[in-house]
């Protein structure tokens, strides 16, 4: 896309969706023709129906409801997904026979297990022949699933813990356990709900299916685009306008979207050639625009599928993790923000001009009744009702308020793909979370939490060691061996979550390292919430992080740009999301929801924390009141660590040393002004 055409001013959906196709391994479906795609059409509508229907009259029984949605989601990914050298032989309807085979098998062994449940009671542990059968069907077509909706990386990782419960008997040391044969595994994640049929797959079939469906529904009937329309009135006339845009949308949209990749191609469609007309480099503006996007599966209400299985796993209100995660995914927004900021002043960029910018009221009296569904659905969530009741309130008024809008009418067209794409969005990550449950149930079959949690704090333990002599000079709680323990255990807890984070998508990510490394984090007195918010934001981290940067490269695409130059610049621009989860994991009283909250510690955290991310920005851009040398930036971007820091004295040093460099750089602006008059 060249930087001479003029930008889009309008939403493109069906070109977002092209490019997020490309880009998202998730969204590859098979082409499929005639009979076939109807039949998988009518399937997928199927399914919405159904979720949107338990949703609002009632669950179905937790093992029959959970049979159902997986069964037709794991059937249908073998309809879908093409299986590379597994899609051999003969067809009927473009689809191989082999995979109307297992598409038939994996809806018998997910059905099979609510036809036994009322002799389940005496099975467990001593399971049939017929029961192991089906078992071993299960797992292996769940992993086969896996692999085509996903890739390989994550079935190779529950294929490792498989082989550690077969076998790590064999093993020495703390990693040893007394080992489980195949019929003891089988019985372990099939039979019981620490498996396959365990609180991943119950959080996707009660809660994450209905709210993808709101955001696809949502979007189609004209929210996305009111958000860019009122994002581009706020900030649109500033300098460097629609990169303030593009925070202020992704944020907005990223609410809704719960997608890194959904985000960075609806509002990036838009966004990322309008960056480029006014100057900024084609890799920065998809940088941006990827940074921001990241941001939406930590941004309230719908913040993406890991968070609603966080709820599940600490056994809270949805409220309460909404109001936790409000200041942190503030601050994300407000680092990239700065940077834009001082990025376009730097390069002496303007705004949007008056004709690009839409008018304050047409954009509010055709666009206000697409906020409705939004504001019930939080209201329903706030008012202490359950997620999925909420999800359909929401739907109902997005179906209607796209029906009754006369200037952004919804048609039975478009409602019926968004049935269709809402739960074609939700298959990968039905198969994700079977596939993890596996790995849940490794976990709690051989201990392997805590044993993991032992090494990784023992390491950071021996380590520590090593800098016993600084620790005379740190401040109270970081000097001492206990509060450098703590930090190092946060650190290998945070490249671990990275380095997994480049292969396997956040939700399945964040169940498998809540298993193994929240233990560890917690153990050391990390509040439960704090512990595992801090998986999730380093977990999504991995969207912006080389070589595996998915929200990058989709921006890349749009931008024209180097992918992995965009991916460097976006985990730059990403970087207070970077540290923020240092400051709550130190300073839990930044999520609010905590015993000891008081207004006074709260204020001072927050006020810190958001002054050093605005330093950080200024020491990563190079630019205040003018340019900067390598020495002032470095000197900023080392007091910012210390001012973001939970420490009243540290924090003084940190403002000691950045006041200097901004005085220094604020004369030098004076002096070259001075010279040019």
């Amino acid at each position: 896309m060249s930087g001479h055409q003029p930008a889009p001013n309008k939403l493109d959906l069906e070109a977002a969706a092209r490019l997020e196709k490309e880009v998202d391994t998730e969204l590859r479906f098979r082409d499929l023709k005639g009979f076939t795609a109807g039949l998988v059409s009518v399937s997928l509508v199927a399914l919405s129906v159904f979720h949107y229907y338990t949703a609002g009259f009632g669950i179905l029984t937790e093992h029959w409801h959970k049979a159902i949605h997986l069964a037709a989601v794991l059937s249908l990914i073998f309809l879908l997904f093409p299986g590379g050298l597994m899609s051999v032989g003969p067809r009927i309807g473009g689809v191989p026979v082999l995979d109307w085979i297992f598409a038939g098998l994996i809806i018998a062994a997910t059905v099979y297990l609510p036809l036994i449940f009322d002799d389940l009671t005496f099975r467990i542990g001593n399971p049939s022949e017929t029961d192991v059968v089906m078992g071993t069907i299960m797992v292996v077509l769940v992993l086969e699933a896996t692999r085509r909706a996903m890739g390989p990386i994550l079935p190779i990782i529950v294929c490792v813990f498989i082989a550690y419960a077969l076998w790590g008997n064999h093993l020495s040391g703390v990693l040893a356990h007394p080992g489980s044969d195949w019929s003891g595994f089988v019985n372990h994640v099939y039979l019981t709900g620490e498996g396959i049929f365990g609180i991943p797959a119950k959080v996707v079939a009660t809660f994450v299916f209905h709210f993808v469906l709101f955001g696809v529904i949502a979007t189609r009937m004209g929210l996305g685009q009111f958000f860019i329309d009122l994002a581009s009135v706020v900030a649109g006339r500033y300098p460097g306008g629609p990169a303030k845009v593009a925070v202020l949308a992704s944020a907005m949209f990223g609410s809704i979207s719960g997608s890194s990749i959904a985000n960075t191609v609806t509002t990036g469609s838009l966004t990322i050639p309008a960056m480029k007309k006014i100057g900024y480099k084609p890799h920065f503006a998809g940088a941006v625009e990827a940074a921001a996007s990241a941001g939406g599966q930590i941004t309230p209400p719908i913040m993406g599928a890991a968070a609603f299985v966080m709820i599940e796993f600490l056994e809270i209100p949805l409220t309460t993790l909404l109001i936790a995660a409000a200041v942190p995914a503030a601050m994300h927004f407000w680092g990239v923000f700065v940077q834009v900021h001082f990025e376009a002043k730097r390069l002496g960029l303007r705004g949007m001009t008056e004709e690009e910018i839409p008018k304050l009221w047409p954009t509010v009296r055709d666009g206000w009744p697409t906020v409705i569904p939004l504001v019930a659905l939080v209201w329903v969530i706030v008012d202490g009702y359950t997620p999925y009741l909420a999800a359909f309130v929401g739907i109902t008024l997005c179906v209607i308020v796209g029906f009754l809008n006369p200037r952004n009418r919804l048609t039975l067209r478009d409602l019926w793909d968004a049935l269709d794409m809402g739960a074609r969005y939700a298959l990968a990550v039905g198969a994700a979370a079977a596939a993890v449950g596996m790995v849940v149930g490794v976990v709690t079959l051989t201990g392997a939490g805590f044993r993991v949690g032992f090494i990784v704090t023992q390491a950071a333990a021996s380590t520590a060691q090593w800098f016993v002599p600084l620790l005379d000079i740190l401040p109270e709680g970081f000097g001492s061996l206990a509060g450098l323990t703590l930090f190092l255990t946060l650190l290998f807890v945070a490249m671990i979550c990275i380095v997994m984070g480049a292969g396997i998508p956040t939700t399945a990510l964040y169940i498998v390292l809540a298993a193994i490394a929240a233990p560890a984090v917690i153990q050391l007195g990390v509040p439960p919430l704090a512990a595992h918010l801090f998986i999730l934001y380093y977990g999504i981290l991995a969207d912006l992080t080389p070589p595996v940067c998915v929200a990058a490269y989709a921006a890349a695409g749009i931008a024209g740009s180097n992918p992995f130059r965009t991916g460097l610049t976006a985990f730059r621009l990403g970087a207070a999301k970077a540290t923020v989860p240092f400051v709550f994991a130190y300073a839990p009283v930044m999520l609010i929801m905590v015993d000891d909250f008081t207004l006074g510690s709260f204020l001072f955290v927050t006020i810190t924390c958001a002054l050093g991310v605005l330093v950080l920005g200024i020491g990563l851009t190079g630019y205040a009141f003018t340019h900067m040398g390598i020495g002032s930036q470095i000197g900023l971007v080392l007091a910012a660590l210390m001012t973001i820091t939970p420490n009243g004295p540290l924090t003084m040093v940190g403002v000691a040393i950045a006041v200097p460099i901004f005085v220094w750089n604020f004369l030098r602006s004076r002096r070259e002004r001075a010279a040019l008059a």
